[in-house]
């Protein structure tokens, strides 16, 4: 499952490293080289429009300091390409993807929080914390985390799972929501199973949870069991919702790179 990984140490402060890991973004895309898909080297790093002021710590993964910046354009030094993180996951070395992960979701962060959302004065980075503050106002930006909820429905041996009308993968999953203000994650399900759905469930479970970064989602799984209701799907959320049970043809096994994937395997039939 995509996070970070057990040798992996985080860092709030910048530390100075003669080769270190620069993770370098430009919408939503990772600078790699083509051969081999290796991060740029530091020497690269000013063709591809990265200034050194917009540079931000990361941290440690196996010893060796991590840090994140966005480029201004899309220029490609020689032998370089821009990749979405997903088009990486099965290609690219499982811990160094984790700390990308990561890393793109600190860069987004710096780039998007440059001025104050209050009062639009440049923001200057807060000692000890990652945190902008504003000098004016005193505003502060701490990374923007979107927590949502995701949950497996279960009707005996059955289970649901949801064709969301928006999904890049066209594949059938559990229903997922982010949470509204002041609301609670428990809430939120049953909020969402009844506006997508139409059900209503009960006997909620914690599955696991998993910091997912597009662009900076929290995604907190539960299963919970069928209460009463008909399917009845909001078209604008979902594009087909059934019930799959032992006979069914299940949605295709897939590398568990999501806790989407390991929620649904968790509880597919034995063959």
């Amino acid at each position: 499952m995509l996070s970070t990984p057990l040798s992996f140490t985080p860092l709030m402060a910048p530390q100075a490293h003669a080769d270190p890991l620069t993770f370098v973004f430009h919408q939503g895309r990772m600078l790699v080289r083509e051969d081999g898909l290796a991060l740029p080297a530091a020497a690269v790093l000013a063709g591809a429009g990265v200034d050194p002021a917009h540079v931000h710590p990361v941290g440690l993964l196996r010893g060796r300091y991590c840090q994140a910046t966005w480029a201004e354009s899309d220029a490609l030094p020689n032998g370089h390409a821009w990749r979405g993180l997903r088009s990486l996951f099965g290609s690219m070395d499982e811990e160094m993807l984790g700390v990308a992960a990561r890393a793109a979701q600190i860069a987004e962060w710096a780039r998007t929080h440059r001025y104050c959302g209050a009062c639009a004065h440049p923001m200057e980075l807060a000692p000890g914390e990652r945190c902008f503050r504003c000098a004016r106002c005193g505003h502060l930006a701490y990374p923007r985390i979107s927590p949502a909820m995701m949950v497996l429905i279960r009707k005996g041996d059955a289970v649901l799972l949801a064709l969301h009308a928006a999904s890049p993968t066209q594949r059938y999953s559990p229903l997922a929501g982010f949470l509204e203000a002041g609301e609670s994650v428990e809430e939120a399900v049953h909020r969402e199973v009844f506006e997508e759905v139409g059900l209503r469930v009960h006997n909620l479970r914690y599955f696991a949870s998993q910091s997912w970064p597009f662009p900076h989602s929290l995604m907190i799984a539960f299963t919970a069991d069928y209460l009463d209701g008909e399917i009845k799907v909001d078209a604008n959320e979902i594009a087909d919702a059934r019930w799959f049970g032992p006979g069914d043809a299940w949605p295709e096994r897939i590398p568990h790179v999501s806790i989407s994937s390991m929620l649904v395997d968790a509880h597919r039939p034995l063959t």
